[in-house]
C-alpha cells in the first residue's frame, strides 16, 4: 500500500549598448527564473531542462594544452561614475562602525537587489542617485558577461559615520553555459533631502573590483582532450563511460571559460576573478577522479536499461568519504542532471524533515501522528488515491510516506528550522567544491504556512538533485556530512556538525523498515545493511511526475531521479536496485 511517497498534493503543480558586440539575452532565460505556469508549491519547476542536448550546458574542464580556437571574448566596458572603495567583507561595526542601519535604508537595498535580480534594471536604477548611469551599467554588466538571472541576497547592514548606511550582499551570477560566479559586495546608501533613501551609485556597487581603470572580460574556450583515471589509476574515457563526458567533460571540445579583470586602456589581464571547469588532480595533466569504473559501468547500464530514454540522473557515493563512485545521466551526453539538476526532492526529503523532528524531540517513531485523507493549510493536501492510516505511528507515516502526517507536524518546527538543520547537519546552503560545476541544494525559508507545509514533504521551493540527495542519505545513515567530491585532491569547502547518535539510529531503522515493510520493497532481499526512501515529486497538476529513490547498502549511498515517472519505487527503483546489486 503506497501513501505519501507516491502522493501528490492537490494544487499542482533596457536599451542595449551596441558597442559590446555580444549576443543579447532577456533577463529571464530559465537560469533560476520561474517558468510560466509552474506552481511554486508543485514539484520541479526546473526539472526538465530546456537545453537537454545543448553542449554549452555541460560541465567543463580546464585545458591541458591549447586545442581549438577561442570561441568568444566578451569585454564589459563600463565607463563613468566613481568607485566605492569599501571591501566586500561583512559589516561588523567595530570601533569606527555604527549600529544597525535605518530599516528603510535596508529595505531600499533589498528592493534594489530584487529589481536587479529580476532583470528590472530601470526599476532598480530608480532607487539610486544616478538612474540613467545605473541602468546602463547594470544592463551592460549583466548582459555583457552573459549572466542569466542573478541571485542577490542582502547581508549585514550598518549606519556609517556620515549619516548614510551600508548593506552587504552576496551575488550568485549564473554565467550562461559555464557555471555560477559567486562574490560579495557592498551597497552604500544616502538619504535625500526629502528623507528617502537611495543607493549611492558608484562602480563598486556592481563589484568591488570594477573601477575606472579596470573592467571584466568573459573568455570562452574549448576544452582539450583530457586524460582521466579512476580511483585505482585505471584509464577512464567518454568512449567507455558516456556519462562522464557530461559529468567530467571527458572527450574535449566542450566550452570552458573565465571572468578576467583587465586594464581598461591596455587590455592587459590583471587577474582571473572566476574560472569555470574542474580542477585537475595532478600536475601531469591527468584528471584523477574518485570514480569506481566497475560501478560507473553498472550505473550507466542500469539507467540505459530501465529509464527508456527519459531524462534521468544518478549518483553513488562512498558514505565514509563523500567520494563519488558513479554518476550517470540520461541522455548520457546531455545535461548533467546528476550534479546540476534543480528538482523538488519529493518525499525523499522526509529523511531530513525526520532528522529535524527527531533531533528536536518533537516525535519518536512510536508517537501517534494520524494520517488523514486530507489536510488543508491554505490549500488541500492529500495522499495517493486519498489513502489514510487512522491512528498511525510516526514510523508508519515514514515508511508509507504519509504527506498529511508530515503536514500536521508543521507546528513542531520553526519557520527557519528546516533551513538551519539543512545547513548545520547536512551541509546544504554551503558551496561544495566537488571538482566540477554542481548545484548544491537550496532550502529557502518558507514564505507562508502553505509553503512551509509543502516543504516538509519535499515540495514548495526546495531544490536538490541526485548529488544532494545521495549526500543527504549518506549523512543520515552515518551521522556525518562529508562533502561530495569527484575530482581527487579537492579541498572541502563545506562542513557540518554531526547528527546525534540516537537520531542516526532511528533514521537507519526507519529507512530499513521502508525496505522491508514500506514503499521501497523494490529493494527487499538485497543482502547486507539496506535502507531507503522513495519519493514522487509533482511537476504540474495534471502532468507526469518525477520519480525518486534514495538508498544505501554496505557503505554506498545512491540517489536516482527519473522524469515523466509514475512513482519513485516503480521508475527509479529498478535502476537503484541494479546499482546496489553491483556494490561489492
Amino acid at each position: 500500500m503506497g501513501y505519501g511517497d507516491e502522493a501528490r498534493d492537490t494544487y499542482g503543480g533596457g536599451a542595449h549598448d551596441r558597442s559590446y558586440g555580444v549576443d543579447r539575452y532577456g533577463p529571464d532565460q530559465y537560469y533560476g527564473a520561474d517558468r510560466p505556469g509552474a506552481d511554486p508549491y508543485g514539484a520541479d519547476a526546473y526539472g526538465a531542462d530546456p537545453y537537454d542536448d545543448v553542449p554549452e550546458r555541460r560541465p567543463h574542464v580546464r585545458r591541458r594544452r591549447r586545442r581549438g580556437p577561442v570561441l568568444a571574448v566578451v569585454a564589459v566596458v563600463l565607463a563613468g561614475g566613481g568607485y566605492w572603495a569599501a571591501t566586500a567583507g561583512p559589516l561588523d561595526g567595530g570601533a569606527d562602525g555604527g549600529g544597525p542601519a535605518d530599516p528603510e535604508a535596508r529595505r531600499t537595498a533589498e528592493r534594489f537587489l530584487d529589481g536587479w535580480s529580476a532583470g528590472r534594471m530601470k526599476a532598480a536604477a530608480r532607487l539610486t542617485d544616478s538612474p540613467a548611469e545605473a541602468e546602463r551599467i547594470l544592463a551592460s554588466f549583466t548582459e555583457g558577461l552573459e549572466i542569466g538571472k542573478p541571485k542577490l541576497t542582502a547581508g549585514r547592514d550598518r549606519a556609517d559615520g556620515d549619516g548614510g548606511a551600508q548593506v552587504t550582499y552576496t551575488a550568485k551570477m549564473p554565467v550562461r553555459g559555464l557555471g555560477t560566479w559567486t562574490y560579495d559586495a557592498t551597497l552604500p546608501l544616502v538619504r535625500e533631502d526629502g528623507g528617502a533613501w537611495r543607493v549611492r551609485w558608484e562602480l563598486g556597487v556592481v563589484h568591488p573590483k570594477l573601477t575606472e581603470t579596470e573592467k571584466f572580460r568573459l573568455v570562452r574556450e574549448e576544452s582539450a582532450e583530457l586524460d582521466a583515471v579512476d580511483r585505482d589509476g585505471g584509464a577512464v574515457s567518454a568512449a567507455d563511460h558516456p556519462s562522464l563526458a557530461g559529468v567530467l567533460g571527458l572527450g574535449g571540445g566542450r566550452p570552458q571559460g573565465a571572468v578576467q579583470v583587465v586594464d581598461r586602456h591596455t587590455g592587459d589581464v590583471r587577474s582571473t576573478e572566476a574560472r569555470f571547469g574542474p580542477r585537475r588532480g595532478a600536475g601531469d595533466g591527468t584528471l584523477r577522479t574518485t570514480v569506481d569504473a566497475e560501478l560507473q559501468g553498472a550505473a550507466e547500464a542500469a539507467v540505459e536499461r530501465h529509464v527508456g530514454g527519459r531524462n534521468a540522473g544518478l549518483v553513488a557515493l562512498d558514505m565514509d568519504s563523500g567520494e563519488v563512485l558513479a554518476a550517470a545521466n540520461s541522455p548520457a551526453t546531455g545535461f548533467n542532471r546528476a550534479f546540476q539538476g534543480t528538482y523538488a526532492p519529493g518525499s525523499t526529503w522526509k529523511i531530513l524533515t525526520t532528522a529535524a523532528l527527531l533531533n528536536k524531540g518533537a516525535v519518536s517513531p512510536e508517537t501517534t501522528v494520524d494520517c488523514p485523507k486530507y489536510l488543508t493549510v491554505g490549500k488541500q493536501f492529500h495522499n495517493v488515491e486519498t489513502s489514510e492510516i487512522p491512528g498511525a505511528t510516526f514510523r508508519e507515516d515514514f515508511i508509507h510516506s504519509c504527506n498529511t502526517a508530515f503536514v500536521a507536524l508543521r507546528g513542531s518546527l520553526g519557520d527557519e528550522e528546516m533551513t538551519d538543520v539543512a545547513r548545520q547537519y547536512f551541509g546544504i546552503g554551503e558551496e561544495w567544491s566537488t571538482g566540477v560545476p554542481s548545484f548544491d541544494g537550496e532550502v529557502p525559508v518558507p514564505g507562508d504556512e502553505t509553503e512551509k507545509a509543502a516543504s516538509l514533504f519535499g515540495q514548495g521551493r526546495l531544490r536538490a538533485n541526485p548529488l544532494v540527495m545521495a549526500s543527504v542519505t549518506a549523512t543520515a545513515a552515518t551521522g556525518t556530512f562529508r562533502q561530495p567530491v569527484i575530482v581527487a585532491g579537492q579541498e572541502p569547502s563545506a562542513s557540518a556538525s554531526a547528527l546525534p547518535e540516537g537520531v542516526v539510529e532511528q533514521l537507519r531503522a526507519l529507512m530499513r523498515d521502508t525496505v522491508t515493510e514500506g514503499s521501497a520493497q523494490v529493494l527487499a532481499g538485497l543482502p547486507g545493511d539496506v535502507g531507503a526512501k522513495t519519493g514522487t515529486a509533482e511537476v504540474t497538476a495534471t502532468g507526469p511526475n518525477n520519480g525518486w529513490l534514495v538508498a544505501y547498502r554496505d557503505g554506498v549511498a545512491v540517489a536516482c531521479v527519473v522524469e515523466d515517472a509514475e512513482s519513485g519505487s516503480g521508475d527509479a527503483g529498478p535502476v537503484v536496485r541494479e546499482v546496489l546489486e553491483a556494490v561489492g
